[in-house]
């Protein structure tokens, strides 16, 4: 954990070089023209730092929570930014409000020579520009964001979140104290500071009035299309083989011992289900004291997820085999993606893949919360007494999972045949290329950058396209989850893998359709009709490298992540 801390620091340190930050260094610098106080800059810098890793952190568990619109801090931040870019530009403004401030704290009395002032000056232009400001994310900040947006916020997330952000900070304030410096002893400039304040004051309004209309992010854009090698570079120390591993053990995408652990001899009490939104396939809500005298495996998963899907054959026959005898399999759906919340599609899940055990819809994360769960698949193996006695995370581990089952049911006075279920393990048993979302949150095998914007946009298709990346052609809006069809949209990915499978949701057009190509031939043509992940490529024999290509038919067709077999 230290080596993601020290190269989180690192990442944010180097972000100053990164085109995604210059659109802000003008408000940035304008700090450093309206005051000599180095309090101002250090405010603006601590506000940008923390606001940042605050909204980082905490933004999808505040809209779950409190169920507001998260553009309404973009408002704000826009607000805020062009109130102090109108006080600079018109100084009598920052008099009229010292004096109704006066007015209203009796005795207070508020000056722009105040350092305090200067300070909550510097803090709220800062916190502002935290809210609205999205880092060119390499994979140690791409996987923070996905752990956030799934509320697995650990001690260790917000410590690498924080040295990220303390990374950041740092050329920051050498920068805006430096500006200050400079423009304070500089006789040839100083003639000129109030005009150079005004100036200031209007970029700041101008930064203001493309936040608003969303053009920054196309600014950023096409910052990053005109220098994709200088952020691809700044990107490119984080992908390591250690870095990588810790990633990955974090993430919790890539199981860190897929071995059988021995049963505990201190077993531990298991959480319970809380937060449930809506149970399926049981006319009520189910509890652990319901199931008291009953062995239980919870299973979480979700409907998308290849490798939950994988192992949903042998839990089911588990469940229909040992049933008779008191075992329970509970399924804690937790989703992945919005539309996997909708009650209807896990229903249709359910019916597809003839699950018959009760499924709870778990859509804010509470059970996996209460479970401190990072991973899907999970399986947390729960005795008559209802102490968690075994569990496993990932794919594979069959045989002696339901070795596990046997055991507790005879402990529970059970007669159990000693046969297990004989299913093909259908887990990669080589290197195959990894999971890739599209949207922008998540984007790092995007190629050439390994970060996308959320913005509509047009894409030229890469040429030499590297293995383990995709490329976009045409245009297409991107968002933070998914990539949504608009014009001409394809999308080209090189893979390593056996079995291809991608994420994908119509939208609102019922003729929704993708010509699937296979290293430039057409193989295939596939009705979009649900929100599900679609099979696209299943090759016999061992993986191998090959160019997918698909054509989207329409706009409006949502494309959320790839996934191997």
């Amino acid at each position: 954990m230290i080596l993601l801390i020290a190269f989180a620091f690192l990442s944010g340190l180097v972000t100053i070089f990164a085109p995604c930050i210059w659109p802000i260094l003008p408000v940035v610098l304008s700090s450093g023209s309206t005051s000599t106080d180095h309090r101002r800059p250090l405010g603006l810098v601590i506000g940008i730092s923390v606001s940042f890793a605050l909204i980082t952190l905490s933004l999808s568990t505040l809209v779950r929570f409190f169920h507001f619109d998260p553009n309404l801090l973009r408002i704000f931040a826009v607000i805020v930014i062009a109130s102090m870019g109108l006080s600079l530009v018109i100084p009598q403004l920052t008099h009229w409000s010292e004096m109704i401030l006066s007015r209203l704290s009796g005795s207070w009395k508020i000056t722009t020579n105040n350092p305090g002032h200067n300070f909550l000056a510097g803090l709220i232009t800062g916190s502002s520009l935290g809210i609205v400001w999205s880092p060119c994310a390499g994979p140690i900040l791409a996987t923070i964001a996905a752990l956030s947006a799934t509320g697995a916020v650990t001690l260790s997330v917000i410590s690498i979140t924080l040295a990220y952000s303390f990374g950041v900070a740092v050329p920051l304030f050498i920068l805006v104290y430096g500006s200050q410096k400079i423009l304070a002893k500089s006789r040839l400039i100083a003639p000129y500071t109030h005009r150079l304040q005004q100036v200031f004051g209007i970029i700041m309004i101008i930064t203001a009035i493309l936040i608003f209309t969303n053009t920054d992010k196309t600014l950023e854009l096409s910052l990053l299309n005109s220098f994709p090698q200088l952020t691809s570079s700044l990107n490119g120390f984080e992908s390591n083989a250690q870095v990588t591993l810790q990633l990955n053990q974090l993430r919790g995408r890539t199981p860190t011992n897929n071995s059988a652990p021995l049963f505990d001899t201190t077993a531990v009490p298991a959480p319970d289900f809380v937060g449930i939104t809506k149970w399926q396939n049981t006319p009520s809500p189910l509890t652990l004291k319901d199931l008291k005298g009953k062995v239980v495996l919870v299973d979480f998963w979700t409907y998308t997820c290849i490798n939950c899907l994988r192992t949903l054959p042998h839990i089911t026959a588990w469940y229909d085999k040992y049933k008779l005898q008191g075992f329970v399999v509970i399924g804690v759906h937790t989703p992945e993606f919005e539309f996997e919340k909708n009650p209807a599609n896990v229903a249709a899940a359910i019916k597809q893949f003839n699950i018959h055990y009760p499924v709870a819809q778990d859509n804010d994360y509470a059970t996996w919360n209460n479970y401190n769960n990072q991973y899907w698949p999970a399986e947390y193996l729960i005795d008559a007494q209802g102490n968690i006695r075994k569990s496993h995370f990932g794919e594979g581990n069959y045989q002696d999972m339901e070795a596990s089952i046997q055991s507790l049911l005879r402990e529970n006075n059970q007669q159990v045949n000693s046969s297990l279920v004989s299913l093909p393990n259908l887990s990669p048993q080589t290197q195959i290329s990894p999971e890739s979302y599209l949207g922008a949150r998540r984007a790092q095998y995007f190629y050439p950058t390994g970060t996308l914007s959320s913005a509509q946009q047009s894409f030229t298709l890469a040429t030499d396209l590297p293995p383990n990346t995709f490329s976009f052609g045409g245009s297409w809006n991107i968002t933070d989850n998914y990539a949504a069809t608009t014009s001409n949209s394809q999308l080209e990915y090189h893979f390593t893998a056996s079995k291809v499978y991608v994420v994908l949701r119509p939208g609102n057009n019922k003729d929704a359709s993708v010509k699937v190509f296979l290293d430039d031939h057409l193989v295939n043509t596939i009705s979009i009709d649900s929100s599900k992940l679609y099979p696209l490529i299943n090759s016999p024999g061992a993986p191998s490298a090959h160019l997918l290509r698909l054509e989207f038919s329409s706009p409006g067709i949502e494309a959320y992540a790839f996934t191997f077999g």
